[in-house]
């Protein structure tokens, strides 16, 4: 038995009550599904109930979140924090296993996942903590605007009510301080301590101390590099686990617009246009009903991972094809409880969004046409969207084992719960009568984030060897070179932040009885999981290829020479530690040895469906919507670019947060703030949300098309003039336009990013610039607003009036009423941006992000204002039906950016 399972989970072989398979409880148990909802949210984990529980929040909303696992039934298993890790491989598992892991030993592991209603809140370790600042600014810095630290800090705190520790003496000695200002105290996770402390947590901190290693003040502040004894959700009082079930939707059953179904796979989205599989629509009896995989997990509990390489995702090289217009339209979901059930439909009348955690929401895209074509056409899938990003970018948190127990009999051991009954019974009756006691310190909390300067003198080499790499040395072959793209900006990121002595290399996940776990906290390697079959109900290819960029074992191994200088301090000599696993005197060879046979998840796979730019092989925007598709998202750890040194349940708590806000606002913005059914064919079943007076008729695809080259050739120069009335003051005032009021933007730019900005983006360090605003503006996004809100039409009148509360109800902005006006301001501002250079100067001013300026700038300057800056297609107009395809998606990503301004400020 390896050391982590005394971490965490030996006391499961004598503690554990028996489960039998669980009942459908849920909202829905005894009402059949409608036809239609408004949102569809397909997985009840974290992520999936918390957006459920927030969008719900508005009446006239209907939401039904689809679960494939069951419900618990309240057992200690899942309830009680002694049992942590023990329900590992059991009901509700989705017992996933890993290709084997050649770059190790060649053998598989588990990859447990949740299959429950609340995920993977019912199975994780429970530690609650979000990483550091520089994880989430780093987000940012790839291109999502908003994604930084500052803008998800009010999410995290919204998910929580945060209880300090309950004595202010065991505070002290355990270095257990927080920060009234990062801390929720009204939010639906109970955040707290256990009623029972192991002292060798003291021995440890004092011997990271000793060397060098600083104990951090509060470990959700953002400054997580160093000891810390990090809180649990874990409720106070009862102390029990405070998971997203009990949290998120026990508490609520009462919305009658709060739908959750148990035991129902997705087997695919539906896409407008788009009949799918048949292998993936019809039944498959006889084969895997279920859809879980054969690993039963082992007697390690949380010393679990993952090994072995498969065949790339390879992409296209060439210029990304979409076979279908961009802008799908995802009209609902099929669902079926097995494999061998017909498939039922279900409606989504405004979007449907994925929660279905990293491994699968891979698998549900795929499934559905949406991933890299050269995979889906090998299955016969019809391709909606050559996406290449889905899948790829597989980031997981891998963990080594030691065992060093310790022999100082005087000091209180967890693994006195197996191994003195009498003990156990005392704990047992402790917590059952008082909450009190061993029985509520199960979760590993008293842990380490050591930077790598602090612990290795090797440091400085190892992070050049990482910034000598060529980005495709340690990847699969064959990449899409935007997967390619991004991963360098990764790489840069983490060979930059690591050389910082105030960012987490690794972890030490202590277990108070001799083993100090160590964890790459932030991985080089990237793994790839992909469907297996076009069967909805056979498990995914996961390939993590943990350790497979060397920079990840060199870590490993200086963590493990770190672990001896541990254990060599004053403090921790007290504990008389005997060193097994590695042995004392164990060479590299032999810690390589040791690292290849106990390599295994810490359960925290993430970034298969990355929120990056299409350039940097992005599946989803700064908004989570797949690209390609005007109403799916994806909202889970899937998103993650790159993942943080955290456990991540905190982390997926606030994303989810932060994803409902954006979402509510998202459709409150123009035509869809007056919600109605898109759908002819199953028009009978929706319902206005409110009274809406707005009047839509549908249009085809084909009758848009003929359009958008009309307005594009036509309105040049009267959509610039909407946006050409955007001047720094001394041009205002050198043009001796009138006064007006002023519009301060507020916008963070980021030179790589093409998504839209973050509605909850922090205006306070932002450079401002003047915006004013023409009544040229309106007609303009009047003649464009139909192509951007649902491939419908609507009169220009309806549009204009929309536009215009739009504008008008921001404080401080006035509509100039003379067009004479607009037409000086365009002039004055074209006398001065002469230049392809000079404009993309202003797109930087306002922080209209790069790749959308670039794009509209050919535009701009191709009807008449080239100059010798310019190439010839720059300064002609766009004659191809790809040109002017790429013209219409060019001037549609601007007004939508425009639109998202307005709403943000």
């Amino acid at each position: 038995m390896s050391s982590l399972a005394l971490a965490f989970v030996t006391v499961s072989a004598f503690l554990l009550h028996s489960t039998s398979g669980t009942q459908l409880y849920s909202f829905d148990s005894n009402i059949p599904l409608q036809s239609s909802y408004d949102y569809i949210v397909v997985g009840c984990g974290i992520s999936g109930l918390v957006v459920s529980n927030r969008l719900t929040e508005e009446s006239s909303v209907s939401v039904l979140c689809i679960e494939a696992g069951l419900a618990d039934h309240y057992e200690p298993i899942v309830q009680d924090p002694v049992y942590v890790g023990a329900d590992i491989g059991g009901p509700y598992d989705w017992k996933l296993a890993t290709v084997p892991q050649t770059q190790l030993d060649g053998a598989t592991r588990p990859m447990p996942q949740g299959k429950v209603l609340g995920g993977g809140s019912i199975l994780n370790a429970m530690c609650w903590n979000r990483g550091g600042k520089d994880d989430y600014d780093a987000w940012e810095a790839l291109g999502n605007p908003g994604w930084n630290w500052e803008g998800l800090l009010p999410y995290f705190m919204k998910s929580e009510t945060y209880t300090p520790v309950y004595s202010e003496e065991i505070g002290r000695q355990y270095s257990i301080n927080y920060d009234p200002a990062v801390h929720g105290t009204s939010g639906p996770v109970q955040v707290s301590y256990p009623k029972y402390f192991y002292p060798q947590s003291i021995n440890l901190f004092a011997g990271l101390n000793h060397l060098g290693v600083p104990t951090e003040f509060d470990p959700n502040d953002g400054s997580s590099a160093g000891a810390a004894f990090v809180p649990t959700d874990l409720d106070p009082k009862n102390q029990t686990r405070s998971d997203a079930r009990r949290t998120y939707f026990d508490p609520f059953t009462n919305r009658q617009n709060f739908h959750v179904v148990t035991g129902q796979h997705v087997t695919r989205v539906l896409i407008e246009d788009i009949a799918g599989s048949n292998e993936v629509s019809n039944p498959t009896p006889g084969g895997n009903d279920s859809g879980e995989g054969s690993s039963t997990g082992d007697s390690d509990g949380f010393g679990f991972g993952p090994e072995g390489s498969t065949t790339p995702i390879a992409g296209q090289k060439t210029r990304r094809r979409h076979s279908r217009p961009s802008d799908l339209r995802i009209t609902g979901v099929e669902i079926a409880p097995d494999a061998s059930a017909p498939r039922q439909t279900i409606f989504a009348t405004r979007e449907v969004i994925v929660a279905a955690g990293a491994l699968h929401s891979v698998q549900l895209l795929e499934l559905s046409g949406i991933g890299p074509a050269s995979l889906l056409e090998s299955f016969d899938i019809p391709v909606a969207i050559d996406l290449p990003g889905v899948g790829n970018n597989l980031q997981d948190h891998c963990l080594v084992g030691t065992f060093y127990p310790y022999n100082n009999a005087s000091y209180p051991s967890p693994t006195e719960l197996t191994t003195n009954a009498s003990y156990n019974s005392e704990a047992e009756q402790e917590y059952k009568t008082q909450k009190t006691g061993p029985w509520t310190a199960g979760s590993p909390n008293a842990l380490a984030f050591p930077p790598l300067p602090l612990i290795s003198n090797r440091s400085a080499s190892i992070l050049q060897g990482a910034d000598d790499q060529d980005p495709t040395e340690f990847l699969v072959s064959g990449l899409d070179p935007s997967i390619i793209a991004g991963y360098t900006l990764q790489k840069n990121s983490l060979v930059r932040r690591l050389a910082a002595k105030t960012v987490a290399a690794y972890e030490i996940i202590n277990n108070n009885a001799g083993s100090l776990t160590v964890s790459v906290m932030h991985p080089f390697s990237r793994g790839t999981c992909t469907i297996n079959s076009p069967d909805p109900f056979e498990p995914p290819i996961i390939d993590p290829r943990w350790l497979s960029n060397p920079v990840d074992r060199q870590i490993l191994i200086e963590a493990l020479l770190f672990n001896r200088k541990i254990l060599a301090t004053p403090s921790m000599l007290e504990l008389q530690a005997a060193q097994f696993v590695p042995p004392i005197d164990a060479d590299e060879d032999a810690l390589n040895q040791v690292i290849n046979g106990g390599i295994r998840t810490e359960f925290h796979p993430s970034g298969t469906c990355a929120m990056l730019p299409l350039e940097q092989g992005g599946v989803v925007d700064a908004h989570l919507r797949v690209w390609g598709t005007h109403n799916l998202r994806i909202v889970d750890a899937s998103i993650f670019p790159m993942v943080p040194a955290a456990h991540l349940q905190a982390v997926v708590y606030g994303v989810a947060e932060k994803a409902a806000d954006i979402i509510k606002s998202d459709n409150r913005i123009g035509v869809l703030q007056n919600h109605t059914s898109f759908y002819p064919s199953h028009s009978a079943a929706m319902s206005v949300s409110n009274s809406s007076t707005t009047k839509l008729r549908s249009n085809s695809t084909s009758t848009i098309g003929s359009n958008i080259s009309t307005f594009a050739n036509k309105t040049r120069l009267a959509f610039w003039s909407g946006f050409g009335s955007t001047i720094i003051n001394a041009s205002r005032s050198s043009a001796g336009l009138p006064e007006t009021s002023q519009f301060t933007a507020s916008r963070e730019l980021e030179s790589t990013s093409t998504s839209e900005p973050s509605i909850s983006s922090n205006p306070s360090s932002r450079p401002e610039s003047t915006l004013i605003i023409s009544q040229s503006l309106i007609p303009s996004l009047s003649a464009r607003v139909s192509f951007i809100r649902d491939t419908q039409l609507i009169t220009t009148v309806e549009v204009t009036n929309i536009v215009t509360k739009v504008v008008t109800r921001i404080p401080s902005v006035e509509v100039i009423k003379s067009a004479t006006t607009a037409v000086l301001i365009e002039t004055a501002t074209f006398g001065i941006l002469s230049t392809s250079s000079s404009i993309a100067e202003l797109f930087t001013s306002v922080g209209l992000p790069s790749s959308i300026g670039n794009a509209l700038i050919p535009i701009l300057l191709g009807n008449g204002y080239a100059t010798a800056n310019t190439t010839d297609s720059a300064s002609t107009l766009a004659e191809s039906p790809q040109e002017r395809q790429e013209e219409r998606q060019a001037i549609i990503n601007f007004i939508q950016w425009l639109l998202s301004f307005f709403e943000a400020n």
